[in-house]
């Protein structure tokens, strides 16, 4: 694949995590290990100066989707942990959170 399909890969499928996570009651942790494993997977494969460019919104995406999770699982779980590992900026203040940074 080419890098402009590996970044909607990526894109397509944070998206989507973000939305099934979005403020569950109830949610297996457990139900999410792999497919928390691919964004990690598909993050990597981009190169650094790809991921540069669109890192601010990743940490929206990605951000949104772990302050929905801390609710369920808490700060330390080891799922946040990981979901951390591609967020390099300040993260959104909740779920909710759509303000961008420029």
């Amino acid at each position: 694949m080419g890098v402009y399909s590996d970044i909607y890969e990526f894109a397509a499928r944070a998206g989507a995590f973000e939305g099934y996570v979005y403020q569950k009651e109830k949610l297996d942790p457990k139900s999410l290990d792999r497919w928390v494993e691919h964004l990690i997977t598909q993050y990597k494969v981009l190169s650094p100066e790809v991921r540069q460019e669109f890192q601010n919104l990743c940490d929206g995406t990605i951000g949104r989707a772990i302050q929905s999770l801390i609710p369920l699982v808490g700060e330390t779980h080891e799922l946040i942990a990981k979901l951390k590992t591609l967020t390099v900026g300040k993260l959104p203040s909740s779920p909710d959170d759509f303000s961008r940074q420029k």
